[in-house]
């Protein structure tokens, strides 16, 4: 587990600016599977968009990249970001919301090039999902380094393009860095103007009682869920659960599906 930025700086940024990096946090080894394994996912995940009629080639990205065994597993058990994840949730448990590569192709024009956010309920200073954007290549300029606009997590309204325009900053970092930043706050992807992929793992987390994007504990089944440690299950969403019969509710409390403390 990293401890590389004091719990003070990190409360300060996330509150006024809405995001933090961790510039070259991560090994190079490390950094190279994730990317590796994320083109991998982005190939397996292009075959189901282009089998089911949502696009004719795949859009360059995967979701819900859980349980191929590989790097990016790793990567959620190590909990590496636990302590500021864990205080970005007022100390209260968590679960993974989502977990999408991003080819960061090049001449790419896709969903994540649009101003948005990626919660769409607003709580005004309610922390309800945090994203971590993983920077398997070099952030630049010229490849699309992401586009944020500091504060815009504070207002319900998406902001006007010439605002976003004028105002934005950009995510450029080395490969390696690791930006945290508040779900509520309005960025884009930026175009590739490369000739290289600029890949990144994104990754979501949330509150117990919102639903994720995809069931994993069921997805990945209890057996796999066995060999889990306990943060990762409970990462994984194995304590918060909803039972499907009545035979799962009424279950000793050691047993239940739905844990008490999730919210």
């Amino acid at each position: 587990m990293f401890d590389c930025m004091s719990i003070e700086k990190f409360d300060q940024e996330i509150r006024e600016r809405g995001w933090v990096v961790f510039e070259k946090i991560l090994p190079d080894e490390l950094t190279q599977a994730l990317r590796e394994d994320s083109l991998k996912w982005i190939d397996v995940c292009s075959k189901y968009q282009i089998k089911n009629g949502i696009n004719t080639s795949g859009d360059g990205t995967a979701h819900q990249c859980i349980g191929g065994n590989d790097s990016i597993d790793r990567f959620i058990d190590m909990h590496l970001f636990h302590k500021y994840i864990a205080r970005y949730f007022d100390d209260k448990p968590y679960i993974c919301n989502c977990c999408t590569p991003i080819g960061g192709f090049p001449g790419a024009n896709i969903y994540v090039h649009q101003v948005h956010r990626d919660v769409r309920t607003f709580i005004p200073g309610y922390h309800l999902r945090l994203n971590m954007l993983i920077m398997c290549d070099d952030f630049t300029l010229e490849n699309g380094a992401t586009y944020v606009l500091s504060g815009s997590h504070k207002t319900e309204g998406r902001p006007d393009d010439d605002v976003f325009e004028r105002q934005h900053e950009r995510i450029v970092a080395p490969a390696g860095s690791v930006s945290l930043f508040n779900s509520a706050l309005w960025h884009r992807g930026g175009h590739n103007a490369t000739d290289r992929k600029r890949v990144a793992l994104t990754i979501g987390y949330g509150r117990p009682f919102v639903k994720p994007q995809m069931d994993y504990a069921r997805m990945l089944g209890e057996d796999y869920g066995r060999g889990l440690s306990p943060l990762t299950r409970q990462v994984l969403g194995y304590n918060a659960r909803v039972p499907v019969s009545l035979d799962e509710w009424y279950r000793p409390v050691a047993e239940r599906l739905y844990h008490a403390d999730q919210g």
